[in-house]
């Protein structure tokens, strides 16, 4: 299983230095959770505000996001989601949307990391996805 933050799923709909790698990844399917479109949408909207999207590249972006969105398989089961984060961020310094990623991707796999990839673009989830047992990708 291969479950995807959605900072690596940005690059997936905006070009960014690790859209070819992630694209690749992305053959293999993507499990994510389900606000992870949210996340998306923001960040897309925050781009265009800020001017480094024109209209046009955030209307494709957007589009490109419907298809992932479309095609991907959401986790969203709240409660135990909700229940690992509250552990998650204990253990870890992670913000709460970051806490709750990482706690749909233990959700995704029964709580059994060891074996499973986490695909994320943010160091700091990222280095507390493979504290709990992921293997993380991209590869530096």
């Amino acid at each position: 299983m291969r479950y995807w933050d959605a900072s690596a799923l940005v690059a997936l709909c905006v070009a960014e230095t690790n859209t070819s790698a992630v694209r690749r990844l992305a053959r293999a399917g993507i499990v994510t959770w389900a606000v992870s479109a949210v996340e998306i949408a923001s960040a897309i909207e925050r781009r265009t505000r800020e001017g480094s999207l024109t209209d046009a590249e955030r209307a494709a972006a957007r589009a490109a996001l419907g298809e992932l969105a479309a095609a991907w398989t959401e986790i969203a089961a709240l409660g135990p989601v909700r229940e690992r984060a509250m552990r998650l961020v204990a253990t870890h310094a992670l913000r709460v949307a970051d806490a709750m990623q990482l706690g749909a991707a233990l959700v995704a796999v029964s709580d059994r990391p060891v074996g499973h990839d986490f695909v994320c673009a943010d160091v700091r989830l990222g280095n507390a996805a493979a504290r709990e047992g992921f293997r993380l990708l991209p590869e530096a």
